[in-house]
């Protein structure tokens, strides 16, 4: 037996030193001035190599909705691994037909329409893939999109993303998405008041339409140039914002009328974020097509998939080979994928969450009475955003809002009397939103804890 190497204990400022040489900073990592090394993770909470806990409000960008080191979740995992670990993707598994069943029947059940469920590795390709089944359907390429959307990274999602940063260095998009404004009711694009608006922001979505020289339909052929809308039903990297609750039912009815297809992007969102099983359920509408990914196997193994009705996905339409990537319907991911489904079944999160994002929502509205920087605070289920603004409440205070994280990144609050660290993610069109998202099972408790450190780390920031 070859005998292992074994490999030297190294501190974490020899770690860093030989990222800072080794790693690509292409990533994320690099946002914040002191990348940081965590060791282990459960629950609520991650650990630095130091022991230092930190409560973590993101779990990930909403991909560890059922905390970190969830038991059903693990076990299932590690018997898959030891019962059929690796299988190429044109064979088939038990776990894959029964998740995409699963699903299926769930949408049937809540749209009343039939679809059919494509696996893909995550929540990137399942876009990549939502488009080429669009393109399939109509032979067209060209969709609406919103100002801050986000969709992905790859080159093609890139082109339905607003942020023209993530596509600038890659040269020119031909096809890049027609953006419009999102409803972001607290700084409307139309300087329009909520109360009083009628649904403008609708209305001129629908003028478009009115004359062919607005560029995107002809009356004649009836036909519009656009083939699809693709929505997040609240737009997470953007700053968790969530529309007027009639918003998407008005803009339904213009796409229906021109036959544009309605995409839902239910990555950050879905299997109950927002406190129902897709977040497009609060807004009473049916999309052609979901995407979905991240907490479907709680960050354990990457799976993501579209839903699509019958007309646009059956066998007759869109046939062997249309699509294909190695690891799209691994067996891991869908073992992982399976179990989740059956602890929403047997949990009454409808309840929970709700019930935990209005004590949230409690909590930071106490605060906001405090701290005039604490500018809007909002929430669906456990999806909730405190905007940081200037003292005069609306300003957008970038400077702040990046003190507070690093401040709860550094390790040093002291809350309840231990040393601590506050995990949270910054979103926004200003990038002056904390977008939360905290593990489903986080205890009162924890959020008196979390309401704590935020506080701590907010009165630090503001004396500089």
């Amino acid at each position: 037996m070859k005998r292992q190497t074994k490999v030297p204990l190294r501190s974490q400022g020899d770690l860093l030193k030989l990222e800072e040489k080794y790693c690509s900073w292409g990533d994320t990592v690099h946002y914040s001035k002191e990348p940081k090394i965590f060791e282990r993770s459960q629950g609520s909470f991650l650990y630095d190599d130091s022991g230092i806990e930190y409560l973590d409000l993101q779990m990930w960008y909403s991909a560890a909705n059922f905390g970190y080191g969830n038991e059903r979740l693990n076990s299932v995992l590690k018997n898959q691994i030891d019962k059929l670990p690796q299988l190429a993707c044109q064979y088939l598994h038990k776990e894959k037909i029964e998740l995409a069943t699963k699903l299926c029947r769930i949408n049937e059940k809540k749209f009343n329409t039939k679809g059919r469920v494509h696996f893909s590795v995550g929540g990137a390709s399942a876009l990549e893939d939502s488009m080429k089944l669009i393109r399939n359907a109509t032979g067209k390429n060209l969709v609406f999109a919103y100002f801050g959307s986000y969709h992905g990274r790859t080159l093609e999602v890139s082109s339905i993303t607003s942020s023209y940063r993530y596509r600038r260095c890659f040269g020119h998009f031909a096809n890049r998405a027609n953006f419009l404004p999102y409803p972001y009711c607290f700084r409307c694009f139309y300087e329009k008041e909520k109360e009083t608006c009628g649904m403008y922001c609708v209305k001129q979505f629908a003028k478009l339409f009115e004359s062919e020289y607005y560029s995107v339909y002809d009356a004649k052929a009836k036909e519009c140039e656009f083939t699809a809308f693709y929505i997040e039903a609240v737009q997470g990297t953007g700053g968790y914002i969530i529309p007027p609750k009639d918003y998407f039912k008005e803009l339904k009815k213009v796409l229906d009328r021109y036959h544009i297809l309605l995409v839902d992007d239910e990555i950050q969102m879905g299997f109950y974020r927002t406190g129902k099983f897709w977040a497009i359920e609060n807004f009473g509408i049916t999309p052609d097509i979901i995407t979905f990914g991240k907490a479907l196997t709680n960050g354990l193994n990457p799976l993501g998939g579209i839903w699509a009705k019958e007309e646009l996905i059956s066998p007759g339409v869109f046939p062997p080979g249309s699509t294909h990537s190695t690891f799209s319907s691994n067996t891991l991911g869908t073992a992982v994928g399976l179990e989740t489904l059956n602890i929403i079944e047997d949990s009454d999160f409808a309840t929970s969450i709700n019930q935990k994002g209005n004590y949230f929502i409690q909590r930071f509205k106490a605060l906001q009475k405090k701290y005039p920087n604490i500018g809007d605070v909002n929430g669906l289920g456990l999806a909730l955003r405190v905007e940081i603004c200037e003292a005069d409440g609306f300003t957008p205070s970038r400077e702040l809002t990046d003190k507070i994280c690093e401040i709860g990144l550094s390790g040093k609050l002291s809350a309840q009397g231990k040393k601590r660290g506050l995990i949270l993610d910054i979103g926004g069109y200003y990038k002056n939103v904390f977008t939360l998202a905290p593990s489903f099972y986080m205890s009162n408790r924890e959020i008196d804890l979390a309401i704590e450190l935020f506080e701590e780390a907010l009165v630090k920031a503001l004396k500089g």
